[in-house]
């Protein structure tokens, strides 16, 4: 019988050790297949803060660097800058990207950094236990918001890619989700534009990926991905924020 579809070569044979319904493991499967289809496995090389996105070096079958909380960015420049033949990544969350790494990745924009951060977004600490993230949505409940996200109180959830088109160094600005089938397809033109865009010398790129994050949202997995989509994708809009000149990519 021949095989139609088969794990990226880029990807470590092992099981996925995340929770059911999780979108972590789409993610990752994508930034593979793009490794893989740009064939630069070898030359790639990735970098992990600390949540759920430190296990990514447990995954994927490339050099991988392991950050402090809020750090990678910085990490990414330092290999980006001693290397600039290697294609660099980091893959956050948004309780590291936009929580204590806000500094980190909005000066790594403004510098151009030739770099491309992956931005995996749902609204919530993971790993910790559910806490409040600076993605939560007014009125989303969580653990140290039981009653519900207050913007007199909380402030209001930040707009990472919002935020970084006017800066000159930023090359390439996208949001993407991973919910349904559509939405992989795009999801991964995105990244692969992203990591081109890095090829190519042309600065700083970030793809923000809406995920699901079932066991914190108290839902199932199915009710998780709808609930993304009827609440988190009408305040983050998906698309392109910021792309190159045309007919550069």
């Amino acid at each position: 019988m021949r095989k139609v579809f088969s794990r990226p070569v880029s990807l470590k044979d092992v099981p996925f050790h995340y929770c059911p319904g999780c979108n972590h493991g789409i993610a990752h499967r994508l930034i593979a297949e793009v490794i893989d289809e740009l064939n630069i496995q070898d030359n790639t090389i990735g970098v992990a803060p600390v949540g759920c996105s430190v296990f990514t070096m447990d995954y994927f079958d490339i050099d991988m660097f392991q950050a402090s909380h809020g750090r990678a960015p910085a990490v990414a420049t330092g290999i980006k800058r001693v290397l600039p033949d290697r294609v660099v990544f980091t893959y956050q969350g948004d309780g590291d990207l936009a929580a204590i790494g806000t500094g980190e990745f909005v000066h790594a924009a403004a510098r151009g950094e030739n770099i491309t951060l992956i931005f995996i977004n749902n609204a919530v600490y993971g790993m910790t236990g559910g806490q409040m993230a600076p993605t939560t949505l007014i009125g989303q409940k969580t653990k140290t918001s039981p009653q519900g996200r207050k913007h007199e109180v909380n402030g209001y959830p930040i707009k990472v890619c919002e935020m970084l088109p006017p800066l000159e160094g930023t090359a390439y600005v996208a949001r993407v989700a991973v919910h349904k089938p559509k939405s992989i397809i795009q999801a991964k033109k995105a990244i692969k534009k992203a990591f081109e865009v890095q090829i190519k010398g042309l600065g700083f790129s970030l793809v923000e990926v809406l995920s699901a994050c079932p066991t914190n949202w108290g839902l199932s997995p199915i009710e998780a991905v709808t609930w993304l989509e009827e609440n988190m994708i009408p305040y983050y809009p998906l698309g392109e924020f910021k792309t190159p000149t045309a007919g550069v990519i």
